[in-house]
């Protein structure tokens, strides 16, 4: 196998751990600069600024790729320049002199104190109160908590930075998530009963961070009235500590290494991860880095959905018992956002709360909340106008809600004449000049569209009432070949339908080069666990034909394209497939193919979609394979928000693995933690009316509002 470098490994633990920094409300004009807002926009140059909808940007070569992140100094850096410059786009009501209280405790139910930092205004008063609760230190170099804490007490509040159990200063042990509960819970209860706070409380923060609230939130503590997750993890086996059940080797080993003390360690940069992600058993791979990691340990011990995971696995009942307004903010690059949309649906689904908001971008996960990682390219897509101001996205949102008023902020980011509000349009921002110290007037409306999102190939953010929009159609484009699909050279195809019929609705998608006569109904490969396909940790978005040219990777490709296809929401893969293990990977990737021949990977992990076979049945359960018999499998590949332009083709890759990133199947069918044994695995796809193999996209279709506004143009 191929050595693995640190900074691949760095990249992937950095993208869970996160720094602070930058989302925000849609800013009418993602590329023009507005007085103030240059530094914390990170504005496009006068090159790339164009009409969008006009002048489609293609593809272009940039060796500064989206996953080099930012060095700690620079991330600290990059929230100053965000923070001064929000203070200076923002018509402030308040500017209150600001003092700090540091090494706080709070006492707990059980003894245990935990200890924050605090900033609040000088003048005597009652304030609502913001709070961030981490696992990666309040001092940490990386996280200008003084900054943010300053910003937000200028205008108002008290700003609380807190340790969690057993890290930083705060006394106890460190238990994952499972802990944040609780300690939320009293913790924001001492808060609201101090002298100066009025009793109100909101929450922030990303990534743990955001887990972190909505596990707070379940215990409905009195004085909690909102939350604003960035980047929520909550899918377990399905988001992390696997994907689909595929042990998420290149995130799990690396993380809980780093964060197996009271601080994180970013000295794990130093280890050559090889002979460390090659060690078998995966249960004493942590001894590979001269340590024992008890977490680590911990998840390979619990495979399955069991009662360990349901300790924070949110079901029906804990979303129908969460009444408080929420701020979502999510990557279609970003490896939470699984987690994100799933507490996002589950509370749309049972709940009737109405004060919902979502922004999805183009980012990776950092980007989520990072200025420095909001860059106008991702791996090889462009993605002009990509920045946004998460400070004054959530100074706005609490204004609202921790102050019944809004926030002047807010009003100053409606100038962006490129945003397209989509079902409705009467979506958009109050434009009037509203005096953020009217703190009780009813007649305040918050005016933040429910769903902001940014569509890829397009490079155009959208406003919408619903998300996924209620206009969207669950579109099957099925799988077929002449029998031998394997590289880039072969003859698998995708058709939209199952019959050999040209669709007059979409001649673009059909494939006319194909003698639809002399297909087949299968195509067959052979996985070999110790040659595993290479996938590279933290490259989203990148050119990956290369890859594309082994035996053991099937392609699937529709014809160039005639018209736009639109998709938005979740994309799946039904797959009819057979092998003669008892245990084995499938792996799916949806790419957008350039006319150029470039092949652009889409979606939230860099492996894409994936399903180990034992899981087929659900994540609570391990079933092993009748080797030879054909079995159906579901295969996330999570949500995408993206424009195939014409001239350009879809394709669907599927193969078994992909290292480091996954845990190669060994295909035994033995326990995954201690196996010591590997076998070769044949592998079958099928493809016909009996077993219609297919990825399931997420169609807006040609008739629809959204995509007249956006692609009317091509018509």
């Amino acid at each position: 196998m191929k050595e693995t470098s640190f900074a691949i490994v760095l990249i992937t633990f950095l993208a869970f751990l996160g720094v602070l920094s930058g989302v925000v409300l849609l800013a009418d004009n993602e590329t023009s600069n507005s007085p103030g807002t240059g530094s914390i926009l990170n504005q496009l140059d006068g090159s790339e600024s164009q009409n969008y909808t006009e002048n489609i940007p293609e593809l272009q070569k940039n060796t500064n790729k989206s996953q080099n992140q930012p060095q700690t100094g620079q991330n600290a850096t990059n929230l100053n320049n965000s923070l001064n410059s929000t203070q200076n786009n923002t018509n402030k009501t308040f500017n209150h002199t600001v003092k700090t209280i540091l090494s706080q405790e709070t006492p707990l139910r059980d003894g245990v104190k935990l200890v924050s930092d605090i900033w609040l205004p000088q003048d005597h008063g009652k304030y609502p109160v913001i709070m961030i609760r981490t696992p990666y230190g309040r001092s940490s170099a990386s996280m200008n908590y003084t900054g943010m804490g300053e910003y937000f007490a200028k205008q108002g509040y008290v700003f609380m930075v807190q340790d969690v159990r057993g890290k930083g200063d705060s006394q106890g042990n460190f238990d994952f998530l499972f802990q944040e509960g609780p300690d939320g819970y009293d913790t924001i209860e001492w808060a609201a009963n101090q002298p100066w706070s009025n009793g109100k409380v909101g929450m922030m923060g990303f990534s743990y961070m955001g887990a972190d609230q909505w596990l707070v939130a379940r215990e409905k503590p009195p004085h909690l009235v909102c939350i604003a997750p960035t980047s929520a993890t909550g899918r377990y086996m399905e988001e992390i500590p696997s994907i689909g059940g595929v042990f998420y080797m290149g995130w799990a080993l690396p993380w809980t290494l780093a964060n197996n003390g009271r601080t994180t360690d970013l000295n794990t940069q130093n280890l050559n991860w090889t002979p460390i992600f090659n060690h078998r058993p995966l249960f004493t791979a942590d001894e590979a880095t001269g340590a024992q990691i008890p977490l680590y340990r911990q998840f390979l011990e619990h495979p399955t959905l069991d009662d360990y995971w349901k300790l924070i696995q949110f079901n029906d009942s804990d979303f129908t018992n969460i009444n408080l307004p929420t701020l979502t903010t999510c990557g279609w690059f970003d490896t939470d956002q699984p987690g994100a949309l799933f507490y996002w649906n589950g509370l749309k689904k049972n709940s009737n709360l109405s004060d919902q908001y979502l922004i999805i971008g183009p980012w990776i996960h950092s980007g989520t909340f990072e200025p420095g990682a909001q860059l106008s390219q991702i791996g090889d897509l462009p993605v002009p106008g990509a920045q946004r101001d998460v400070l004054a996205t959530h100074l706005a949102f609490f204004d609202y809600y921790l102050k019944n008023s809004i926030s002047s902020t807010s009003n100053s980011l409606d100038n962006n004449s490129n945003n397209t509000n989509s079902g409705d349009n009467s979506l958009g921002y109050n434009n009037s000049k509203t005096n953020s110290s009217t703190a009780n007037n009813s007649s305040n409306q918050f005016n933040f569209p429910r769903a902001t999102v940014y569509i890829t190939g397009l490079s155009k953010w959208i406003n919408l009432t619903n998300y996924p929009p209620d206009d969207m159609r669950t579109t099957p484009l099925y799988l077929n070949s002449q029998g031998q699909a394997n590289t880039l050279n072969g003859n698998g195809f995708l058709q939209w339908n199952l019959t050999p019929i040209t669709d007059t609705n979409n001649s673009s998608a059909s494939n006319s080069t194909v003698n639809l006569n002399s297909t087949v109904a299968s195509d067959s490969y052979t996985y070999d666990p110790a040659n595993p396909r290479p996938v590279t940790l933290g490259e989203f978005a990148t050119n990956s034909v290369s890859t594309e040219n082994r035996s053991d990777v099937l392609i699937y490709t529709t014809s160039s394209l005639e018209e736009p296809i639109m998709i938005l929401g979740p994309v799946t893969v039904d797959l009819y497939a057979a092998s003669d293990a008892k245990d084995t990977d499938f792996v799916a990737r949806l790419m957008d193919v350039y006319p150029n021949g470039t092949t652009i990977n889409l979606g939230t992990y860099e492996s894409g979609g994936s399903i180990r076979a034992r899981y087929r049945q659900g994540f609570d359960r391990e079933v092993l394979l009748e080797p030879g018999k054909i079995e159906k499998y579901r295969i996330e590949l999570f949500d995408m928000g993206h424009v195939f332009l014409p001239g350009h083709r879809i394709r669907l890759e599927i193969s078994s693995s992909a290292y480091p990133v996954l845990h190669p199947n060994p295909n035994t069918g033995n326990p995954i933690a201690t196996d010591t044994q590997q076998q070769v695995a044949h592998q079958t796809i099928f493809h016909n009316s009996e077993y219609p193999s297919s990825v399931i996209l997420p169609v807006i279709p040609p008739n629809s509002l959204i995509y007249k506004e956006l692609l009317g143009s091509y018509f």
